[in-house]
């Protein structure tokens, strides 16, 4: 039993969860804290800056994440080294583009940029962008390597310190947004040097990349550029729609409760998906496309029994959840807003049922080197998100039709991501069920099966 349970705590699906658990209460804790801090307009401006941050990391990293987890599974040692200073360079341009766009912008519409509440990110983040890269770079050379354990240590060293200073802050010191976002730079400036010091980051491997894999990761990245860009535009796009609304930074400090929320649900399929993708890429090079398809279905099916129990949980515990992360100031109805964010939590909890095949039909057409199909099922869920956050605000003014609209716009997900990755395959819809009841089947019997003892 011994054995068995090692054997189970070193699986890497178990090594990923555990992982993303960990960064989560972090994450969860941290947000729960700044909440406290401040006032829900000042709150508000926080939220932008790290809304704003995780939108422009898309950018900045989707050129060459999926491309680099994809191609560094199938590769030999020289081409390795090869693909690992192509993504380390083509990260530092864009880092050094994107910083001196950001700072035109600054100088440009400084006026503009402090009424909306966006003085923060457009001060700061150039200089968190060119700190925090060789952490990024080691977390996905570490995910395509399939190196969790790495990859957990990596990210507690950086979210458990920033929680720390949270907390240290909520307790003591009464810190204003500013230096929060100092000691922010200190712990990414800590977590990159320690990546640099241990050489997980690659960057030293920059004169190896060739105009080849620079081409390969290029050709493949202009579309999942616009896929990551387009995952965080459905996540980030209400929060800056209701911005620059007539709501103001007060709509947007209530409604990122229910969306900080949403990462709960989403704790379990990130570890899944970094588990799945490598897996069906490599399957998928070496040719074998039964594999790929028998991937998707075990997959998919495990995380949609999954997300039912979450889900159930996340919706009925809506209230508890509120008052935990934000505090008894956003319960109830809002007296400015008029606006309920437990409701908008729950409405929340059944947009977590859709997101387990939508995620994964994702990955399974950038597994099979077909990324322009999932860039254009993204275009479509991003059309529709937009359209309908701007009649849910602009018209409707409520927020919780914009929550709505995260179901309808999943759903047409669905429908494109199936449809495109089962003409490429000819999948079996009810394969996802079955196969979803034999891997956790497979996981009891682990977890029941005694160790046989041989006579002597």
């Amino acid at each position: 039993m011994k054995s068995t349970f090692i054997k189970i705590i070193r699986e890497d699906n178990f090594l990923s969860l555990a992982g993303n658990l960990t960064i989560a209460f972090f994450g969860f804790a941290g947000f729960a804290l700044l909440a406290r801090s401040f006032p829900i307009d000042v709150f508000g401006q926080w939220v932008l800056f790290i809304s704003s941050g995780s939108f422009i990391e898309m950018f900045r990293f989707g050129i060459t994440n999926t491309a680099i987890i994809r191609y560094l599974s199938g590769a030999n040692d020289n081409d390795r080294l090869k693909y690992i200073g192509s993504n380390g360079l083509i990260g530092l341009v864009a880092t050094l583009l994107i910083c001196i766009i950001l700072m035109l912008c600054h100088m440009a519409f400084t006026g503009p940029i402090q009424r909306t509440g966006y003085e923060l990110f457009f001060t700061w983040y150039p200089l968190l962008a060119i700190i925090n890269l060789p952490y990024n770079t080691a977390l996905v050379i570490m995910q395509a390597d399939q190196k969790f354990g790495k990859l957990f240590l990596v990210k507690a060293i950086n979210s458990g310190g920033f929680f720390v200073v949270l907390l240290i802050n909520y307790l003591f010191l009464q810190m204003t947004l500013p230096q929060l976002v100092w000691a922010l730079l200190i712990v990414n400036l800590l977590t990159s040097a320690i990546c640099m010091l241990a050489g997980w980051d690659g960057l030293k491997h920059l004169r190896k990349a060739t105009k080849e894999t620079n081409r390969t990761i290029l050709d493949f990245g202009k579309y999942t550029t616009f896929t990551l860009i387009g995952t965080n535009l459905l996540r980030s796009a209400d929060t800056l729609i209701i911005s620059i609304s007539p709501l103001g930074t007060a709509a947007v400090a209530l409604y990122s409760i229910p969306m900080k929320l949403t990462e709960l649900q989403q704790i379990p399929l990130r570890s899944f998906v970094a588990t799945a993708f490598p897996k069906m890429s490599k399957a998928s090079i070496q040719g074998k496309v039964q594999e790929v398809k028998e991937l998707f279905y075990t997959y998919s099916g495990a995380m949609s029994y999954l997300f039912v129990g979450i889900s159930l949980f996340t919706f009925v515990f809506a209230d508890f959840f509120v008052l935990i992360l934000g505090g008894q100031q956003y319960l109830g109805t809002d007296p400015v807003t008029g606006f309920n964010t437990a409701n908008i939590v729950r409405i929340f909890s059944l947009y977590g049922l859709l997101l387990p095949i939508d995620r994964m039909t994702g990955i399974g057409l950038d597994s099979i080197n077909k990324p322009n199909i999932n860039a254009l099922k993204v275009l479509y869920m991003v059309i529709f998100n937009i359209a309908g956050d701007l009649v849910a605000i602009f018209i409707f003014k409520s927020l919780a039709l914009v929550a709505v609209g995260s179901i309808l716009f999943t759903i047409i997900g669905i429908w494109v991501g199936f449809y495109y990755f089962s003409r490429e395959l000819s999948l079996n819809y009810l394969r996802i069920f079955s196969n979803g009841i034999g891997f956790y089947k497979s996981m009891f019997d682990k977890v029941l099966r005694r160790p046989v003892h041989k006579s002597a």
